[in-house]
């Protein structure tokens, strides 16, 4: 509104000083026009320049406006996003930690370390009855679950065992060599030597066996059976814990 005004007053002004010039005939000129109409002439052509320049900048502010709205909305848009990330990411690893503890709390403790291995070192037999191999020369004992005053590995946890044993025949004259790993008292393997007129003959067994804590673990020689070992130990006896149960 301001700015037609203008524009209506310059248009006026000129048409005055244009009424003034045709009184005085075509030739003459605007200095002879009135001095103040001149001068608003002049003011209102450098007014409206200006504002014809501040309306330039509004636009141009106005335009720079909308760019930085238009960021602000794709930088929210982005935040959002980003947040929406975190929250994720933040489930995950609480679902990641909660598994984590239901796994270490499904897990048993540190299993014992329970692993021996013995020999003999010394002949043995022929005795009149069944009799249990005590093996002396100790190679390991981890857990001291062998004995080697009674020749028994004692379970100390319920678990599954690992045992094996290598049996040397009497190594002269007709064989007569038989052995078996018993549990408790039941019979689990055995080896057996007692023909041919071969010597220094070897056999080996072993056994995968669950066993309770307080179960037993030995080698039996049978009545009228010998086994021969010297410094070379070639009767051993041998066991670990797989796994407890």
């Amino acid at each position: 509104m301001e700015r037609a005004f203008l524009l209506l007053a310059v248009v006026v002004a000129g048409s005055l000083c244009h009424e003034n010039n045709t009184s005085w005939g075509r030739g003459a000129s605007l200095a002879v026009c009135q001095p103040d109409s001149c001068a608003l002439i002049s003011e209102l052509s450098a007014l409206r320049e200006r504002m014809d320049s501040v309306v330039r900048v509004q636009h141009d502010l106005l335009d720079t406006v909308r760019t930085l709205v238009k960021e602000a909305a794709t930088s929210q848009a982005q935040q959002g996003v980003s947040s929406r990330e975190t929250l994720e990411l933040r489930k995950l690893n609480q679902e990641q930690g909660q598994e984590l503890k239901t796994m270490r709390a499904s897990m048993p403790s540190a299993a014992p370390r329970v692993a021996f291995s013995a020999a003999l070192g010394d002949s043995v037999g022929p005795f009149d009855h069944d009799t249990t191999l005590k093996y002396q020369r100790i190679l390991s004992n981890m857990g001291s679950g062998y004995n080697p005053a009674t020749g028994s590995f004692t379970a100390t946890v319920r678990g599954v065992y690992y045992f094996s044993y290598t049996m040397y025949n009497n190594n002269s004259g007709q064989p007569s060599s038989v052995v078996s790993m018993m549990m408790n008292s039941q019979r689990m393997v055995s080896t057996w030597d007692t023909e041919g007129d071969d010597s220094h003959d070897s056999a080996t067994n072993a056994a995968v066996v669950q066993l309770e804590a307080g179960d037993s673990v030995y080698i039996l020689l049978y009545a009228n059976r010998m086994l021969y070992d010297d410094g070379y130990y070639y009767n051993t006896f041998s066991g670990f814990l797989l796994f407890p149960m």
